[in-house]
């Protein structure tokens, strides 16, 4: 392999035939729902396919393809930003795509699809799954694992498993991210957004925990393997190692302020939804009391002169005491 600069970092790239797969059926799937919902004259918001397609699919395509994965063989650091990208941006963008509340429209309700897929949603495995102390457990976890066991050198000698552990880092990352963002049916019901904050600001530190233990550790990860590939471009073992857990820690905090700010994004959202479904109701009500209310002042045709009548705010000038009252009464 040439030496990795710059312009071979973001020039090289190299096919995976299984993450274009899945690439291409999520793409299709979104695409498709966007599309029945269109031709229904219903309107998906033009962000949230932004969001699935460029940052979330786009993830997806850079950790999987690009010059990371050309030069992940060689080199720790490249597989450690991979990873972290498919773990945190990934799920990132593919959530506020918000593709569940999606397919649960655009499905036909009678549809054997729709019926599993809400049934799945509001199944207990699911939901044990994203229940937030499970879910950030799995994420840190899922990292701790892949660097400090057998894992991470099997995946660089074989294939299959290196693709497995992709998706693993996909899956994991999701189920803490999507729930937070989208569906609030796999939350408990104390998950409100002021505690949901709260819980990204944690998942927030608990991320940055596998890239200092990775900086800051003495064993080498997958020391073997790299040493086996090593070149004379190459930094040394070590520090390999040490920029890898370094752009770890700068990437799981780079991510946590955006999260945070879609979160608080979506709590305004919700709050609008909330106050425009009140001033609904409160209005059907008004309508229905109305003829009610003044059916008995009708009926007791009551004369005009002896009908209560509404106090009236006076100015202030005319019940001031003071001197200034009296000028503008023109008393002075």
């Amino acid at each position: 392999m040439p030496e990795l600069t710059a312009g071979r970092l973001l020039g090289t790239w190299q096919p995976d035939p299984y993450a274009l797969v899945l690439i291409v059926v999520l793409g299709g799937l979104y695409a498709w729902g966007v599309a029945r919902l269109a031709r229904r004259g219903e309107r998906w918001p033009v962000a949230r396919v932004v969001a699935f397609a460029g940052l979330g699919l786009g993830a997806i395509a850079v950790a999987t393809m690009s010059g990371l994965a050309v030069y992940d063989h060689e080199l720790f650091w490249p597989a450690a930003v991979q990873n972290i990208v498919l773990d945190l941006i990934a799920p990132l963008g593919l959530a506020l795509g918000d593709p569940l509340s999606l397919a649960l429209k655009a499905l036909p309700p009678e549809r054997r699809a729709a019926r599993w897929l809400r049934a799945t949603v509001s199944g207990r495995l699911l939901r044990f799954l994203t229940f937030p102390l499970v879910s950030t457990v799995l994420v840190l976890s899922s990292e701790l694992a892949i660097y400090f066991t057998p894992y991470f050198p099997t995946a660089l000698r074989h294939g299959p498993v290196h693709e497995l552990m992709y998706l693993q880092l996909l899956v994991v990352g999701s189920l803490f991210v999507l729930p937070m963002l989208t569906r609030e049916e796999l939350l408990p019901s104390w998950c409100s957004h002021p505690v949901r904050a709260l819980l990204v600001l944690v998942d927030g530190l608990v991320d940055a925990v596998p890239g200092i233990v990775v900086m800051t550790s003495g064993t080498l990860v997958a020391g073997g393997w790299y040493a086996s590939q090593h070149r004379p471009w190459d930094p040394s073992l070590q520090q390999d190692q040490m920029i890898g857990g370094g752009l770890m820690l700068t990437i799981a905090e780079l991510v946590g302020l955006p999260f945070m700010i879609a979160v608080f994004a979506e709590w305004v959202r919700d709050e609008r939804r909330r106050t425009t479904a009140l001033d609904a109701r409160l209005d059907r009500e008004l309508a229905v009391a109305g003829p009610a209310a003044t059916a008995p002042a009708t009926a007791a045709a009551v004369p005009e002169a002896e009908a209560p009548q509404p106090e009236l705010t006076r100015p202030w000038w005319e019940t001031d005491q003071g001197e200034v009252g009296a000028r503008f009464r023109g008393e002075r």
